[in-house]
């Protein structure tokens, strides 16, 4: 159906239309929550970006996947984070037709793009811990390179074709007349691509991320007890063992966090249009901002908990940044 020949006039006095908002107290408590998590998902990030970008010593591959991901999760909250805001407020989208399709697709491509640079972080751990030896030989800053570039352009040809083609929508009922008629912008994909973005932008993505970050908990293990069946000083092997735990620790957070972000959204997704699309909007829009949450988080996972960026910032915010004596050192226990 051709957008122009919607008669919207017999849909004007429906419940669906902008007017049915939500009471005033709950839109400014939704907007500072979702302001509150906007601002840090930018200045999180924008703090990693500065930090690998200025101290020479953090010029890394694997933090040049961390720099590309916050690069990421900058673009989400400055250009698609405040426009689904106010879509998820006012129940309405007021941004036209056009802008709705441009802000879907970008949507879209930036979580696909995040979701991979999570999965290339994890084969890179995955090299760096079970197998060290040739760590330095297999991922280098031109395979990285490489790897960032091959997720950029995969995701954006990816979502940006299955966006502008409308063939995500093809066979709905009815959703010419909610873009059209009632001013949203709807979350939806039809069975095919519900199922094609299901497996291969989080099925795939996800079960790869589980099966390495269950690899190396066990090659952790197993590196655990082959010190403890050695003889050694007893200070020695409490450390070892604590550091086995920290490790294990983080990977069972890195691992809850993303689940626990995009798995309801991406579950949706697949059984939303085997349903006849009965899933209520609030249920889209809160699983949406769950995966949003996710580039909220990405800064604290893998930045805040490291001690370099703890350093770096520290020198930022100290107004040290340019001063190459202060932190010549900085990061040499790294």
């Amino acid at each position: 159906m051709d957008l122009t020949t919607v008669n919207c006039s017999q849909y004007e006095n429906s419940s669906l239309s902008c007017s049915s908002s939500r009471p005033l107290g709950t839109r400014l408590g939704l907007y500072m929550f979702f302001t509150c998590s906007i601002t840090i998902t930018i200045f999180g990030n924008l703090g990693i970006i500065i930090s690998i970008s200025h101290f020479v010593q953090l010029h890394s591959p694997t933090n040049y996947i961390i720099l590309s991901l916050a690069i990421t999760d900058l673009c989400l909250g400055i250009f698609i984070m405040p426009y689904s805001m106010v879509r998820t407020v006012e129940k309405c989208w007021y941004f036209g037709n056009l802008f709705c399709k441009i802000h879907y697709g970008f949507d879209l491509t930036l979580s696909v793009i995040s979701i991979f640079h999570l999965c290339i972080i994890a084969i890179d751990r995955f090299y760096a811990v079970c197998d060290p030896l040739y760590y330095p030989i297999r991922i280098t800053g031109t395979v990285i390179k490489r790897l960032v570039f091959l997720c950029w352009s995969s995701a954006t040809i990816f979502s940006l074709g299955l966006v502008v083609s409308n063939s995500h929508v093809s066979g709905i009922e009815g959703y010419q007349v909610l873009v059209t008629c009632f001013h949203v912008c709807p979350i939806t994909f039809n069975k095919l691509w519900s199922m094609v973005i299901f497996f291969f932008c989080f099925f795939i993505p996800a079960s790869i991320m589980v099966g390495i970050y269950i690899k190396i908990f066990l090659v952790s293990l197993r590196h655990s007890r082959v010190i403890e069946n050695k003889t050694l000083a007893e200070t020695s092997l409490n450390i070892s063992k604590k550091k086995e735990h920290k490790a294990a620790k983080k990977l069972a957070i890195l691992m809850g966090v993303f689940l626990m972000c995009w798995l309801p959204l991406f579950v949706t997704f697949l059984v939303d249009p085997f349903i006849e699309y009965s899933t209520p909007a609030f249920i889209f829009e809160a699983f949406n901002w769950f995966s949003y949450i996710n580039s909220t988080c990405n800064p604290i996972l893998y930045g805040f908990l490291y001690p370099w960026f703890r350093k770096a910032l520290r020198h930022i915010f100290c107004g040290r940044i340019s001063d190459a004596t202060s932190h010549k050192n900085l990061f040499s226990d790294e």
